[in-house]
This record gives structure tokens, C-alpha cells and sequence, in this order.
């Protein structure tokens, strides 16, 4: 579980960089709001998957509240993905997980 969790922070992440990064520039700047739209979509999605294994996670591994909540609140700022999974995870076996 810990693995995919993993995987699926990345993902999250990048699709937050793409969102805010690349397609909300050419939505502004170059008047295409298609990119929006696919990039907001997949990042949707990906941000409700990180929330579920974050929930699922913090019953595991009982997390105390506060870090549960450092963990979802990060989902929202830029690179904060990637803080987390290094700051919480880098230590945990994927094997074991």
C-alpha cells in the first residue's frame, strides 16, 4: 500500500505542476483552456486517489492527526508531494508495505 501511495504522490504532484505550470499559462496566454480541462481532470482524480490512500494509510499505520493532516494539506501546495513522500517515506520498505 505504502508503494502505491508512493506512486500515486508523484503523480499528483506532477499533474499539479502540469496544472499550475503549463496548462494554466496556455489557458491565460495563448487562449487554449482545453489543456485545462484534461490536466484538471487527471489531477482530480489523482488528488482524490492520494486523499483515500492517505485515510486508508493513516488507519494502517495509525498515524497521529496531526501528521495525517500535514499529509493532505500538502497535496494542495506545489512540490509538497515530494516533500512528503521524502520527509515520511523514504525510510519505509516498499517491500514491507
Amino acid at each position: 500500500m505504502t508503494r502505491l501511495f508512493k506512486i500515486i504522490a508523484t503523480l499528483e504532484g506532477v499533474s499539479l505542476l502540469s496544472l499550475l505550470f503549463i496548462a494554466m499559462p496556455l489557458k491565460y496566454i495563448y487562449d487554449m483552456p482545453e489543456y485545462v480541462q484534461a490536466v484538471g481532470m487527471a489531477h482530480g482524480l489523482l488528488f482524490i486517489v492520494y486523499i483515500v490512500l492517505a485515510s486508508i494509510l493513516k488507519a494502517e499505520l495509525k498515524w497521529p492527526i496531526g501528521k495525517f493532516l500535514i499529509i493532505c494539506i500538502a497535496s494542495v501546495i506545489p512540490f509538497g508531494t515530494f516533500y512528503i513522500e521524502y520527509k515520511y517515506f523514504k525510510n519505509i520498505s516498499n517491500e514491507n508495505s
